[in-house]
């Protein structure tokens, strides 16, 4: 097997692409570029889209610990959480625009909307979604808004904990 050496934008985006618990950075591309699928797991992935869509698919059905994992940078496993919860609530995302500091916003749908909400907001586009994020923030502010993200997208409280604790 033979490595190559990718930029963070390019391996958030493959990440933001995973469809399983466990599925490997090589089986996302294979799926992507070659779009080869064994024909069972094409049924199978249809099958579970189409259950997640009835049902309403959590972040924990799409979240890869083997990612987070691989991702060295508290960042780099902010924007994987925040890109897996924005996939698993497509319709609901929104609701983290209402989660706001006593004088800051910490989303926003570009990055002019944060860059003008305040100075070094260092924003970044959730992988996937059309929805921004402040990145300068502590380690602790982080683990804080992903557990109000959680909270406001009905997670119960051990959930978004749980979530948190991914960081």
């Amino acid at each position: 097997m033979n490595t190559i050496e990718i930029d963070d934008e390019l391996y958030h985006f493959i990440a933001g692409q995973t469809q399983r618990i466990g599925e490997s950075a090589n089986d996302i591309l294979r799926r992507i570029l070659l779009n080869k699928q064994p024909v069972a797991q094409q049924s199978a992935v249809s099958a579970v889209v189409a259950e997640n869509s009835k049902s309403g698919q959590k972040v924990f059905d799409i979240l890869s610990k083997q990612d987070l994992q691989a991702e060295l940078s508290v960042v780099g496993r902010f924007l994987i959480i925040l890109s897996a919860l924005a996939r698993a609530h497509k319709q609901d995302f929104a609701q983290v625009l209402e989660i706001k500091g006593r004088n800051r916003v910490y989303f926003g749908r570009s990055d002019t909307d944060l860059l003008e909400a305040g100075s070094s907001t260092n924003p970044k586009q959730i992988p996937n979604s059309e929805f921004w994020v402040i990145t300068n923030s502590n380690t602790t502010r982080k683990k804080m808004m992903l557990t109000e993200a959680a909270l406001k997208l009905g997670y119960s409280a051990e959930e978004a904990e749980t979530i948190r604790d991914f960081l």
